[in-house]
């Protein structure tokens, strides 16, 4: 009776650890720093098409419009559901009036961006691997995709430095070649947890700007600010923390 007692206290006090480790897993690894790439798209004044003729704005989204954008992050991990970010992120984008709605304007213009942000993450859908011990003690576990993957909303503030250099037609109507405007970036993401430090992921996100002159232009016609998307495949490295919650990577090194 007595080594049943005893193997009952042992059983569960080990269930209670692995419990525990599982879930503490997150404050191990509060920091995370993260590389993306990815096409950007412009919907400004030059290029596009009329509301009339482009049901929620899928005829703006053309191989001539499209350019990219390489951005890096460093994530701070609240709580298992809140992440804080802040982004950096460098964007060429790109609007022409060819096979749009003033083809006849022959507008262009290329725009160089760079934006630093401050963004919060909610995770409305939450991995299951986590919850593991056996995960996070490193080992991989292969569950299906759905019990592997993070989904989460993003929003916050930032800013977009940009200038611009156009074709010698948009020069002759008091073209802005510079400026700084204030943008509220927002959208989805999902990552795929791959082990205890390495997440692979996806993202997509609008950025809304205070400026109708990003593209260098505006006209009487236009009743809305400018926007541009990221959409940004992604590498999460997840650092280890040390007893202080300092993160820590190779050799016990502090970031």
């Amino acid at each position: 009776m007595k080594r049943t007692v005893l193997l009952f206290f042992i059983l569960s006090f080990l269930c209670g650890e692995m419990q525990l480790g599982a879930q503490q897993l997150w404050r191990q690894r509060r920091f995370e720093a993260v590389a993306g790439f990815g096409p950007s798209f412009f919907f400004g004044d030059v290029g596009g098409f009329s509301h009339g003729e482009n049901i929620l704005g899928f005829k703006d989204l053309t191989f001539l419009q499209t350019r990219y954008n390489v951005n890096a992050s460093f994530k701070y991990r609240l709580t298992n559901d809140l992440n804080v970010r802040l982004s950096l992120s460098q964007a060429m984008l790109k609007a022409t009036d060819t096979r749009g709605s003033n083809e006849n304007r022959s507008y262009e213009s290329k725009i160089n961006i760079f934006e630093p942000a401050l963004i919060g993450e909610f995770y409305f859908i939450k991995n299951k691997n986590e919850s593991s011990w056996r995960f996070a003690r490193g080992k991989r576990l292969f569950r299906s995709i759905m019990s592997s993957i993070d989904v989460y909303t993003f929003t916050g503030f930032g800013g977009a430095a940009y200038s611009v250099n156009s074709n010698d037609l948009l020069q002759n109507k008091n073209l802005k070649k510079s400026g700084f405007t204030p943008v509220i970036p927002i959208g989805v993401g999902a990552n795929l947890i791959y082990s205890a430090d390495l997440d692979f992921g996806v993202e997509v996100g609008g950025r809304y700007s205070f400026s109708d002159y990003i593209d260098g232009y505006t006209s009487q016609f236009s009743s809305s600010n400018d926007v541009y998307y990221f959409l940004d495949f992604t590498v999460t490295y997840k650092m280890r923390t040390n007893r202080k919650g300092w993160p820590v990577i190779f050799n016990n090194r502090r970031f």
